[in-house]
């Protein structure tokens, strides 16, 4: 390698490491979540057997996510109502990859699943069922959309989402939201004077588009069912479970 040549790799590399850091990453261990003092309810919620496996026999319901989705808030709502008999398709917009400038790799996967993360850290992929621009309102008798600090950002993006939310919402039905989610609703300008809750990061977001805010586990309101956090997950599938049930 010529004098030139190494200069201009040692640059590089140099350059490189100033625009990289460590990959070091938080994570959240469900275990020390499950055991921690005051999640004492949702441990239990977890462990213990469900009792009525046929409380929403019938019901159709359509998870929507992305990449970046919370795990928790998803597999924890998905295992509970299909445990009570109802059929839920994992919804994802359609697969649109990057473009090649931008420097992003995903493995070919990608294209049929979407990624799970534990607070910050990406720890596995789900398969997709359907795609956004292929299920209609009449399809389903509720929806409901996990938190996670990347997911909702990439749902606000669709356009097939969005327009879907908005359909839903008008026909009656139950859309329900939780941790970071509520904000892919204002992006569907459907919570004007609606009485909601959320992740507390997003609190300014939500009031802005004209939602009344308050901190609690879960808020029902109409046919909207939002809550806050992982910790209130049970709270939060209860609720849903609930209000379908009534519906019946």
């Amino acid at each position: 390698m010529s004098g030139n040549a190494q200069n201009t790799a040692t640059k590089e590399f140099d350059m490189l490491t100033k625009l990289s850091t460590q990959p070091v990453v938080a994570g959240l261990s469900m275990p020390a979540m499950l055991n921690a003092p005051g999640n004492e309810k949702l441990k239990s919620f977890f462990l213990t057997p469900v009792g009525n496996k046929t409380k929403l026999q019938g019901k159709r319901m359509a998870v929507i996510a992305a990449d970046g989705f919370e795990e928790i808030e998803l597999l924890g709502p998905l295992w509970y109502f299909r445990e009570l008999g109802a059929k839920v398709d994992v919804v994802a917009p359609k697969y649109n990859p990057a473009p090649e400038r931008y420097g992003l790799t995903m493995p070919e996967m990608a294209k049929d699943h979407i990624m799970a993360i534990q607070y910050l850290n990406p720890v596995g992929w789900i398969k997709v069922d359907r795609t956004a621009d292929q299920i209609k309102v009449e399809d389903y008798d509720a929806i409901f959309i996990p938190g996670g600090a990347w997911n909702p950002d990439n749902l606000r993006f669709d356009k097939d989402v969005i327009r879907f939310i908005q359909q839903f919402n008008q026909a009656g039905k139950l859309v329900a939201a939780i941790c970071h989610a509520p904000v892919v609703l204002a992006t569907a300008n459907i919570l004007k004077g609606r009485k909601l809750t959320g992740y507390w990061n997003v609190h300014s977001d939500l009031i802005n588009a004209g939602g009344q805010l308050s901190d609690e586990p879960v808020v029902v309101d109409g046919n909207l069912i939002t809550s806050r956090h992982p910790i209130d997950v049970a709270d939060f599938s209860r609720a849903v479970a609930d209000w379908l049930v009534k519906k019946q």
